[in-house]
């Protein structure tokens, strides 16, 4: 069974379209609604909704960080060599800069968070499945 269903419609902000441009960072379906990018600040602001199971890369921040507003659902966060933390909605993440990391939903919910990003990413190798399948037991 699927849990916070609601979540594919948008808690806060619109779900978005398919995050086709990013889709080689991720596995699985995610959806991306920007809510800002203005060309004259060095900071985007996107709502992105991840199905069951959808997670994405390794990636670092360079020159910036990110900051992760989780709106709705269930998720992970977790940063190279930490334990992974489970996400709910009203949980808060500060990535700072470098700091190798991936977010996404857990395996049998929907997830959806704002992301504050300035920086420049470097997107890495997958999370593997063997990785994630650890996090459901």
């Amino acid at each position: 069974m699927t849990k916070h269903e609601d979540v594919k419609n948008g808690i806060i902000f619109p779900v978005g379209e398919k995050n086709d441009a990013y889709a080689q960072y991720f596995i699985g379906q995610s959806y991306l609604q920007s809510l800002v990018a203005d060309p004259e600040i060095s900071v985007g602001v996107g709502n992105v909704t991840f199905e069951p199971g959808c997670r994405n890369n390794w990636h670092i921040h360079h020159d910036g960080f990110q900051l992760l507003l989780v709106t709705g659902g269930e998720g992970w966060y977790q940063e190279e060599g930490k334990t992974a933390q489970a996400l709910k909605a009203g949980d808060i993440i500060v990535t700072h800069d470098g700091v190798k990391h991936w977010h996404g939903a857990a395996k049998d919910s929907w997830f959806e968070h704002i992301a504050i990003t300035a920086g420049t990413p470097e997107w890495l190798e997958p999370v593997t499945d063997e990785l994630y399948d650890q996090l459901a037991k």
